[in-house]
């Protein structure tokens, strides 16, 4: 795996697992009576972003070691994948080349 492929499939966990950790404890303005004319009741008061980021690179750098690992070490490769056999190189059957 190059250096760019390793960064790309870093940014893709690290994005998608704050996509998951972004919700987890937010206190919305409904939540502490606090609403602001004009803005719904669901926004957030309370996000904790940095902490949030923080955990998100922890968990993120876990993930990519081994799912960098899995495919530095061709624990599991692309024919691995190809259940309908799609990519199966097949020789001719009637003697030619072509």
């Amino acid at each position: 795996m190059g250096i760019t492929s390793a960064l790309v499939l870093f940014a893709v966990i690290w994005a998608m697992t704050f996509l998951v950790v972004l919700p987890i404890r937010v206190q919305t303005q409904g939540d502490l009576d606090d609403i602001l004319p004009g803005t719904h009741a669901g926004a957030p008061e309370v996000h904790n972003l940095r902490k949030k980021a923080w955990i998100t690179t922890g968990v993120s750098v876990v993930l990519w070691v081994v799912i960098a690992g899995i495919i530095q070490f061709e624990v599991i490769t692309v024919r691995d994948l190809d259940w309908f056999g799609r990519g199966a190189v097949v020789a001719p059957t009637d003697g030619t080349n072509g």
